[in-house]
């Protein structure tokens, strides 16, 4: 071997942005934003929607919201997963749209109630699916 070494004639182009500022800001926000997926409050939620104690009235709404946050949340997680491909868990996914999209019901207090359950009954269905499905390992 000599001690001549070899010189690169070809330049190196210029590092530039994959994004511009306005959408790597928007990019760092949702970072910000970000919380992981806590099953154990999943299932804390669902153990107070599904319980023979109904919640009082007041926390109706508050339990409905994060039912549907859960929902929202485990079909974010489906669709990414790609867990749509299995059809038990795709109908759940149409069911968990559904339901996130209804209002709670006002007025009448049963009705609420039932709309928490049915809200509980299929967040905890497609939680469990997305599990035997290898999407999320399974909440303590």
């Amino acid at each position: 071997m000599t001690g001549t070494a070899q010189r690169w004639t070809r330049p190196i182009p210029a590092w530039a942005a994959p994004l511009d500022s306005t959408a790597l800001h928007d990019l760092l926000e949702r970072v910000r934003g970000w919380q992981p997926f806590d099953g154990c409050a999943l299932l804390d939620d669902v153990a107070a929607a599904l319980d023979d104690v109904f919640p009082a009235e007041e926390d109706t709404a508050q339990l409905a919201e994060r039912l549907r946050a859960h929902l929202a949340r485990l079909a974010t997680i489906a669709v990414a997963s790609e867990a749509e491909q299995d059809p038990t868990a795709a109908q759940l996914v149409l069911r968990a749209r559904t339901l996130h999209a209804d209002p709670l019901p006002c007025g009448r207090q049963e009705a609420a109630i039932a709309h928490l359950r049915r809200l509980g009954w299929t967040a905890n269905e497609l939680h469990d699916r997305l599990v035997a499905i290898r999407c999320l390992k399974e909440a303590a």
